[in-house]
C-alpha cells in the first residue's frame, strides 16, 4: 500500500513564505534588457495574482516613486490597488529601510520570495541581507530584470552562491498549487494562467474545449 509522502521542505506553500515585490516601476523597466517587457509584466502578473489567490502575506516597495520611478505595474495595482500600502524608499537596499525592514519581518515568516528590478541592485542588497540574518530566500528571476544579461546573470550568480533559491513564475504559482485536486484555487489559478500564461495560457482554454468531446 502507498502511503503519502510529506513534501520537501525546501518547496513552497501558501503558509510557509512572504513575498517581497521591489520597485516594479516604468523608470526602473526602461532599461531592461534581459526580458521582453511584455513578458515582464506576464510574469509579474502571475506572481501577484497568486499572491491573492494563495493568500500570500505581501510588501510592495517602490522607490521614489513620486520624484522619478514613477507608478508601479498596472499588473500590481490591479491586485494591490491600496498604494498607501506601498513602501517607498530612497534606499537602493530595501534591507537598510526602517519601514521597510520592520514591514517584512514583521511577517514573521522565514521564507522570504523576492522579484524586482534590477536584479543586480534592488534585488541582490535585500537577498543578500536578508540571508545574513538567517532567512530562506527564494528569487523569481523572470519577474526581474536588468541593464543586461550578463548584469542579471552575475547577480543570479552571486545570490545562489550566497544561498538564495532562484525559481521562475510559473514555477511559483504552480509550487502554491502543487495539487490540481483543490478545487478551491484550481479555477482562480487556470484563468490566471489564460490570462498571464503565454503559450501555457493559450493552451488551457484549448485544452477545455477539446478534451470535453
Amino acid at each position: 500500500m502507498c502511503s503519502h509522502k510529506k513534501p520537501s521542505p525546501e518547496l513552497l506553500s501558501p503558509d510557509n513564505h512572504a513575498l517581497v515585490m521591489i520597485d516594479h516601476e516604468g523608470q526602473m523597466a526602461f532599461a531592461v534588457n534581459v526580458i521582453d517587457p511584455v513578458v515582464l509584466r506576464n510574469n509579474v502578473g502571475i506572481v501577484a495574482g497568486a499572491t491573492k489567490i494563495f493568500k500570500i502575506p505581501t510588501v510592495v516597495t517602490t522607490i521614489a516613486e513620486k520624484s522619478f520611478s514613477g507608478p508601479v505595474f498596472p499588473e500590481i495595482q490591479e491586485f494591490y490597488p491600496d498604494h498607501s500600502k506601498y513602501i517607498d524608499r530612497t534606499t537602493m537596499n530595501t534591507w537598510e529601510d526602517v519601514n521597510a525592514h520592520k514591514a517584512i519581518t514583521g511577517l514573521n515568516k522565514k521564507k522570504l520570495v523576492m522579484a524586482g528590478l534590477w536584479t543586480s541592485v534592488c534585488i541582490v542588497g535585500p537577498v543578500m541581507s536578508a540571508l545574513n540574518d538567517g532567512y530562506d530566500v527564494y528569487v523569481i528571476t523572470d519577474a526581474s530584470g536588468d541593464v543586461s544579461k550578463e548584469a542579471h546573470d552575475m547577480a543570479v550568480q552571486r545570490m545562489v552562491q550566497a544561498g538564495a533559491k532562484p525559481i521562475t513564475s510559473l514555477q511559483y504559482l504552480l509550487e502554491l498549487q502543487r495539487d490540481w485536486a483543490r478545487a478551491e484555487t484550481y479555477e482562480p489559478v487556470n484563468l490566471l494562467i489564460m490570462r498571464f500564461g503565454g503559450a501555457y495560457g493559450i493552451g488551457v482554454p484549448y485544452s477545455r474545449e477539446m478534451l470535453k468531446h
